[in-house]
């Protein structure tokens, strides 16, 4: 009887080692499987035809490719309902832990982004403003992962104020104003502030605009019809594409005396702004978007933290503006 009973409780020793080895054995499987899940991120980009956008999207596949994490790249072209869908299609599929939207119209992609949120996928927020208010930075959308953008209308009201220092004195001072994808953001805001702020100075005036596209042949093509209908134009502002078009026609048409306000701080900027072919410069940061926001939703995706705001050129010298005096202390991020 007692070697009976002995028998029995070694086995229900044994038993419960084995059971205990088992499960030990299970939660460093569950915990090896959950170290090397895998995560998939849909980039939406507006368009990746603009040299604008390439050292974005490199710089977030280097913090995505360090970190493991495979991303699948949406190019909307340009247009606001394509960009809808493909988020649509996103969700629908089931495959995405994480999305990265670049807005061409973020007001029409907000009920899209808060479907997303809600089935549990970490989104974040680059470049362009996801929300209804143009003069902030910080996050418009409750539940966003992440928010790395700056506010348009800074760069409009800062341009016009360059711009006034660029007539010097000229009494009217005429002025061209080369759009993109006018009507559309950051465009309008870009315009509204900047129209806002030359409506300051009585002597500053818009007398021609045109549409580059972001493109430097499209902006070729309208300077030169500008400077046709205007051959009295002292400025011209716009991108750095649309500056690097307005160059080339000025040359063209041997003007020296038109000055260029651009925006950008692209390797083509900085090297015109260093020689002085242009007056001044706004910057933007690229490449800085797209590494911090991949940050930033690698994090929500395998921490379930949010990061918050971050504006990439808040710190940087002379509240971003560039000009002749200060170009060394600026970096570019992208070509041009």
């Amino acid at each position: 009887m007692v070697k009976t009973r002995m028998r029995w409780l070694v086995s229900v020793a044994v038993g419960a080692m084995l059971l205990s080895t088992a499960l030990t054995g299970f939660g460093v499987a569950a915990q090896a499987a959950a170290k090397h899940k895998t995560y998939k991120v849909a980039y939406l980009s507006y368009a990746l035809a603009n040299s604008y956008d390439a050292p974005m999207l490199a710089a977030a596949k280097a913090v995505a490719g360090a970190s493991g994490v495979k991303v699948v790249v949406f190019d909307a072209q340009n247009s606001y309902t394509t960009q809808v869908s493909q988020l649509q299609d996103v969700i629908n599929s089931g495959q995405y832990q994480g999305v990265i939207v670049q807005p061409i119209y973020g007001a029409a992609l907000i009920p899209t982004v808060k479907r997303a949120i809600k089935k549990g996928i970490k989104v974040v927020n680059i470049d362009q403003i996801l929300g209804a208010k143009y003069t902030t930075d910080q996050i418009q959308v409750p539940g966003l992962s992440g928010n790395v953008v700056f506010f348009p209308s800074k760069i409009g009201t800062q341009l016009a104020t360059l711009t006034n220092k660029a007539c010097a004195g000229a009494n009217p001072c005429k002025i061209g104003l080369v759009h993109n994808f006018k009507g559309y953001e950051p465009d309008a805001a870009i315009t509204a502030a900047f129209t806002s702020q030359i409506g300051t100075y009585p002597s500053d005036s818009i007398v021609a605009e045109a549409d580059g596209l972001y493109q430097v042949a499209a902006a070729l093509t309208q300077v030169q019809d500008m400077l046709v209908a205007h051959s009295d134009l002292n400025v011209i502002v716009g991108s750095d594409q649309d500056c690097e078009g307005a160059q080339s026609a000025l040359t063209a048409a041997k003007n020296t005396t038109v000055k260029l306000v651009c925006y950008g701080a692209s390797a083509a900027g900085l090297a015109a702004i260093k020689s002085g072919a242009w007056f001044a410069d706004v910057a933007q940061a690229p490449a800085t978007e797209g590494q911090v926001g991949m940050s930033m939703v690698i994090k929500a995706m395998k921490t379930g933290k949010k990061s918050g705001s971050k504006n990439p050129v808040a710190a940087l010298p002379n509240n971003g503006i560039l000009l002749q005096s200060n170009v060394g202390k600026f970096t570019a991020e992208w070509p041009g």
